[in-house]
Order: structure tokens, then C-alpha cells, then sequence
């Protein structure tokens, strides 16, 4: 028996073959389409043009080109695309695993590059690779919450996806025509059992080309439609453990695979998921007292201190709005009471209906988004609140009492929590 990964002999599956790795190069074709594209709306989500402190990614130079000012309605847009991008991307992890096994030969085929073609073939493949085991490693370990990586999660994620998606395009230009032509293969089938050295799912002869084809193959213990059947139930197992952490209720404790998934935490008006508690992030009860805390607005010169008791003075009013993070998880629409944003800038002499971005600072001591920007059009919606109740009764502590911001559609770190101080302004 051969020895040496290079020779084709030494890979004895009768499953590999032309057919069944274009059926599942087919499938992420799709899938890895809608994950990129999904992937920028969520780098989109927050404004990372607007300011400073939203940028995780300040050289990202022409990569930004499609940055736009990220829409609040629907109010569900946010839990909608990135929901879809976490359930997607944990559901396509069994369809690249076995699509990697199915052309394992090929990242040792001798010699390395036959043509200027097969060498660019070959380097597609190698970043290809390396870029997908990246960006979905690093993808499962944020939804988990294991930062076990080096650096900021953001930075790496996003330069790893346009490395891998370049990658990706290149090698679906050079192999797209080829994996059509195989699936076209499908309509004549062969006979089953298939002739020793045919090409799995065609009975006919194996071609020099066809290299993924075992010359001297073991005997079959599952058929290709079965390996497919396992490699899609695994799909659908994992899309039903994780999906529900975008449901609230029974759902959401289908979502096991999911570190906001199982039952509610807690019960009430606050009763719905959170990421930063008031504890984890050094925010004291002595410091979020009614007779401590004060809101600090700016603007045009103007500089207006505001107690709880004094915001609740102002008109209140009420929003059902959902939070959405970047983890995937979301809850469904929570009835929200405060002041308009639109209202507080209207007290440092902003008018009504002017454009104004603001800059809002949290009580937290440490953390991503401590400090974070909202564009005009946030600040104008109606719905767009500094939040001093939920559900009809004050905020808890780990939902940032005593005020929190809450606005239409945003990714949910953009919702400061433990607000101290809002600057209005051009950023």
C-alpha cells in the first residue's frame, strides 16, 4: 500500500469524487455568499464611518467602500441579518468540514503546479482553506464568548473574511464551470454497483483530471446520497441547537449550543438576555443612586445636569423594540419608556428635526463600546429613547439602570447601558 500522501492510491474512499464535492461546493457557494454579505451589513450596523470609537478597524481603507448610514427600520433589520449569519455560519460548519475531507488529496498532489492555472488553482486553495478554519474558528469562539484569540475580534474577523472571500471568488471562478459540468453528470447515473474506477455518481470512466478518484478504492460502506443525508443532518442538528437563541420562550431553550440559549434568566420585566452585567463591568449601586447619578447633556455651548427624578419630569415615551447582538442572539420586542434622544438635544439648543449626531458615555469602568457614537438619523427616530423603564417597571441594574440608551435596529453594544454623559454634535 502507498505510503506518501502524494500519490493517488494512498486515498482509498470510494466517496470522493467530482460529484459529491460539487454538490457540497455548491452548497457553500450559497451559503458563504449569504455569510458575507450578511457579515458586511453587520460591520455596517455600526458606523464605524461616524466616529472613532465605533471603528474597530481604522486601516481598513478602500475595504470600507460600501460603508452606508445604517437604516432604523425595520426595527427587526439587525436581529435579522446577524441572526442569519450565526445560525448560518454554525449550520455550514459540517458542509466545509466534509467538503475539506473531500478534496484533502488535492493539498497533496505532485507536482505543485502543472500550469500557470493549476498553480493560481492551488494558491486559491491553500488561503481557501486557511481562511475559512480562521474565520469560523474565530466566529464560534465569539459566540461563545472565548476571546482566546490575540487581538480584538472585530480586527481579526473582518480582514480574515475579505482574505478569505478574495480567496474564495478566485477559486469559484476556476472551478464553477468544472463543478457544473459534473453535476450535469447526475441526469445519466450509472449502474450501482458503480465499475471499479469509475467516478463516484456516474459509472463512467475516471479521467486523468478526475484526481480526487481513488484508483484502487475501498469497498463502500455508505452510499454518496447517505454521506450527503449525514452531512446535512448534522447541518440541521446544529441550525435547531442554535437558532432558538434569536426566539424567546420554549424556543430559546432549544438553543444549547448557544451561551444565551436554555431558560430565561430570571423571571419579570426584566427577565430577558443581557451580555455585560452591572458587576462585570465595575458599576456600583452607590454610584447609580438617585441621589448620585446625574446625566451630563452638551451641546452648543450648553451644558444641562439632569436627575432620574428630573427625566422623569420630561414628556415619556414608549417603544416596543427587540435587542439584537452581534453574537446572535436577540430577544423580541420589549416595551421600552423614556425620553426621546431628539428631546435632549433639543435641550442644549438643538431644534426640532435637526441633524445631529451624539456621543454617549457609560458609567462602565472597562470594555468594548464604553464610549459610543449614534448617527442623525438615530437621533431623530422617534423610538430612539434614553430608556428609564422596561415593561412597565424601573430598569434593573444589569439592564443599565438608572438609563439606557435604546434605538431602532442598532447591534445591541450600540444601546449604551449605565449612560453618564451624552454630547450632541457633528462627530
Amino acid at each position: 500500500m502507498p505510503r506518501s500522501p502524494s500519490s493517488p492510491a494512498f486515498w482509498r474512499s470510494p466517496l470522493r469524487g467530482p460529484w459529491f464535492t460539487s454538490v457540497l461546493g455548491v452548497v457553500l457557494l450559497v451559503g458563504i455568499t449569504v455569510l458575507f454579505v450578511t457579515g458586511l451589513l453587520s460591520y455596517a450596523a455600526y458606523n464605524p464611518n461616524l466616529s472613532p470609537v465605533n471603528d474597530k478597524t481604522p486601516d481598513k481603507g478602500i475595504l470600507g467602500f460600501y460603508l452606508f448610514s445604517w437604516p432604523t427600520g425595520p426595527v427587526w433589520l439587525y436581529r435579522l441579518t446577524q441572526g442569519v449569519h450565526v445560525t448560518l455560519g454554525i449550520a455550514l460548519i459540517p458542509v466545509l468540514l466534509a467538503k475539506l475531507w473531500s478534496v484533502v488529496p488535492r493539498l497533496f498532489a505532485l507536482p505543485p503546479a502543472r500550469s500557470l492555472a493549476h498553480a493560481l488553482e492551488r494558491l486559491s486553495l491553500l488561503l481557501l482553506v486557511g481562511g475559512a478554519l480562521f474565520e469560523f474558528t474565530t466566529g464560534v469562539l465569539n459566540i461563545q464568548l472565548d476571546y482566546v484569540f490575540p487581538g480584538s475580534f472585530y480586527t481579526l474577523h473582518f480582514y480574515g473574511a475579505w482574505v478569505f472571500i478574495a480567496a474564495f471568488v478566485a477559486h469559484a471562478v476556476l472551478r464553477v464551470p468544472a463543478a457544473l459540468r459534473n453535476l450535469r453528470r447526475m441526469r445519466t447515473p450509472g449502474p450501482l454497483p458503480e465499475p471499479p474506477g469509475s467516478v463516484p455518481g456516474t459509472g463512467e470512466p475516471a479521467r486523468p483530471e478526475d484526481e480526487l478518484v481513488s484508483p484502487d478504492p475501498l469497498p463502500p460502506t455508505v452510499s454518496r446520497r447517505g454521506a450527503l443525508g449525514f452531512v446535512g443532518g448534522g447541518a440541521l442538528l446544529l441550525t435547531a441547537t442554535t437558532a432558538g437563541q434569536v426566539f424567546d420562550g420554549p424556543l430559546r431553550d432549544t438553543a444549547l449550543l448557544a451561551p444565551h440559549g436554555g431558560a430565561e434568566p430570571g423571571s419579570g420585566p426584566g427577565g430577558f438576555q443581557i451580555n455585560k452585567t452591572a458587576a462585570s463591568r465595575g458599576v456600583t449601586a452607590a454610584e447609580t443612586s438617585e441621589e448620585a447619578w446625574r446625566l451630563v447633556v452638551t451641546g452648543k455651548g450648553r451644558t444641562v445636569r439632569l436627575s432620574r427624578a428630573d427625566l422623569r419630569r420630561l414628556p415619556l415615551h414608549s417603544a416596543a423594540l427587540p435587542i439584537a447582538c452581534v453574537e446572535g442572539w436577540s430577544t423580541s420586542d420589549q416595551w421600552w419608556r423614556g425620553v426621546r434622544l431628539r428631546d435632549l438635544a433639543a435641550l442644549v439648543g438643538y431644534e426640532a428635526g435637526a441633524a445631529t449626531d451624539v456621543l454617549v458615555e457609560s458609567l462602565q469602568r472597562r470594555g468594548a463600546f464604553r464610549v459610543a457614537a449614534l448617527r442623525d438619523n438615530q437621533v431623530r427616530d422617534p423610538r430612539s429613547l434614553l430608556a428609564l423603564f422596561v415593561n412597565g417597571e424601573d430598569l434593573t441594574p444589569d439592564h443599565g439602570y438608572p438609563a439606557r440608551v435604546i434605538v431602532p435596529a442598532a447591534p445591541g453594544v450600540l444601546n449604551t447601558k449605565w449612560v453618564a454623559r451624552m454630547t450632541f454634535g457633528d462627530l
